[in-house]
């Protein structure tokens, strides 16, 4: 393909984008295919000789619409935000035609200054504490992570190919771990949270070694022990599993908070066990109900005892860009890392995982493996971002966080922000109308956790009947054995009428479950 045809192709497509996002909240927000409904309508091998982009243009309707889950339309009320906008894909068409692999600085300087720059910008919407910014002139500073497929996941799609493997769990975990490092690169807070486990790792292994020098490293990593909230995301599990450590599930409170003296408890326990306690994850705003873990009474316990603090708020930290909900990171000057993902809810396409560390020293070190093909003459006064991640290659996704960040500015990011909150308290108000429902969390953000009174069953009936009717798209979740629905404000399309439908269309199935009685009985 030439400039002339790539031209005409392209403004083809900005068309049709435009008139999909345009139109989307007309689509069914789930699509009603089964598994295997592609294969049928495509060639069983690649063309000898070059199609039309015309027709590929035209193949668009007929063979992938047709299995899209509209992440965007304004009835998609699942999981979090994956956010969306106009100056972002256009970002990521100039990062496509740019083409660089920004590993180190004079791989494309261009690359790595801007994403230097745009953590310090982005670090200081949230008011992040000066010693995680650059431009503080200390040793802190931000990168945009690259991350990696779940081992499970992958693993289990790739054992239903050809031939039947068996092997040990360990050998399963190490198989699938490598695999996606080096093969699945993507970007989201799961890369942050096993980085920041590495690092922590590191810095634990080198005060060991300090202490007992007749230590091994298996001797001391066999003792290192970290800690998250039973509501954490499942990658901090995966982290521990990836990491080779123990990590424990703590219990938290009765509003699904990490509480100080739970994690002093266990410390202290592990202590007198005679392992070394090296990394604690806190939770801001957890995938399942959005609390919040007590990071202002986590932090300084965390500092007493020399243990790593990483804070995960991959979903509720663009909330932090609006003043009034800072007090939700309150603490966060103790942390040793901080991560969020503006491809969540700040308007900034998938993938985009900001993580900052105060001293990414130990990161470094334990990545630095540095072949002569890599150096150049100007180490040492930039980063490598090779070094501070897993994987070699990085995109140039910076391009696109200063597009948003310019075009939308900080007050329209706010608005946004704002808007989808106010979004999910008027949903909270509907559900709070009617006794026949209950609210199972206080909404403080976009999610809004609730059910149907009575059991369980009654409300995987009643989820199963919103998303089989295909109107709109919420998924559940479940804590202490009580399962409700939760719906999530997600697209930038959604607006009041939207939360209107979305709660008439769930009384009126909610009257269907209710006049089968119970189920099973």
């Amino acid at each position: 393909m030439e400039t002339p045809q790539f031209k005409d192709f392209a403004k083809d497509m900005v068309d049709y984008i435009g008139g999909y996002l345009d139109n989307i909240r007309d689509r069914r927000v789930l699509p009603t295919v089964q598994p295997g409904y592609l294969r049928p309508l495509l060639p069983e091998c690649a063309p000898d000789t070059p199609d039309k982009w015309q027709d590929v243009m035209s193949d668009i309707e007929r063979v992938i619409m047709p299995g899209v889950t509209h992440w965007h339309s304004p009835k998609f009320f699942a999981y979090f935000p994956t956010a969306n906008s106009y100056p972002a894909i256009v970002a990521d068409m100039l990062s496509g035609a740019i083409a660089c692999i920004g590993f180190s600085w004079i791989a494309s300087p261009a690359c790595t200054e801007l994403e230097v720059i745009m953590l310090d910008w982005l670090g200081k919407m949230l008011d992040l504490p000066k010693t995680f910014l650059a431009c503080s002139g200390g040793k802190g500073g931000g990168v945009i992570q690259v991350s990696v497929l779940g081992a499970r996941e992958a693993a289990s799609y790739r054992g239903k190919g050809g031939g039947v493997t068996q092997f040990n769990h360990a050998v399963h975990t190490q198989i699938t771990a490598i695999f996606n490092i080096f093969l699945c690169p993507q970007g989201t807070a799961s890369e942050a949270t096993l980085v920041a486990l590495l690092g922590a790792k590191a810095r634990a292994l080198r005060r060991a070694k300090q202490e007992h020098p007749e230590w091994t490293d298996m001797d001391i990593v066999s003792r290192l022990v970290g800690y998250g909230s039973d509501q954490a995301h499942s990658s901090v599990e995966r982290a521990g599993l990836l990491g080779g450590v123990k990590l424990r599930s703590l219990p938290t409170d009765d509003n699904f908070r990490l509480r100080g003296d739970t994690l002093e408890q266990a410390i202290m326990e592990d202590r007198r066990a005679g392992l070394i306690p090296f990394y604690v994850v806190a939770t801001l705003g957890t995938t399942c109900s959005c609390s919040f873990d007590a990071l202002d009474e986590l932090g300084p316990i965390c500092n007493q005892e020399d243990v790593w603090l990483h804070v995960d708020a991959a979903y509720a930290g663009a909330a932090f860009i609006c003043p009034e909900y800072r007090y939700l990171m309150t603490g966060v000057d103790k942390a040793d890392s901080f991560n969020f993902n503006p491809h969540k809810w700040m308007l900034v396409n998938f993938d985009c995982s900001a993580m900052w560390l105060k001293d990414p020293m130990d990161v470094v070190n334990s990545f630095n493996v540095d072949p002569l093909y890599l150096k150049h003459d100007h180490q040492g006064d930039a980063p490598d971002y090779r070094h501070w991640q897993i994987p070699l290659g990085r995109r140039f996704r910076a391009l696109k966080l200063w597009f948003v960040l310019r075009l939308y500015g900080v007050e329209g990011l706010q608005k946004h922000i704002r808007g989808q909150i106010a979004l999910a308290h008027e949903f909270e108000d509907l559900v709070g109308e009617d006794d026949r429902f209950e609210i199972i969390t206080e909404v403080v953000l976009g999610l809004v956790c609730f059910r149907l009174k009575g059991s369980n069953e009654r409300n995987e009936s009643l989820l199963k009947k919103i998303n089989g009717h295909g109107t709109i798209h919420l998924v559940p979740s479940k804590v202490r054995d009580t399962y409700f629905l939760r719906l999530a404000v997600c697209s930038r399309f959604t607006e009041s009428e939207d939360i209107r439908l979305a709660w008439r269309e769930i009384r009126t199935l909610a009257e269907d479950v209710l006049g089968e009685g119970e189920p099973g009985k």
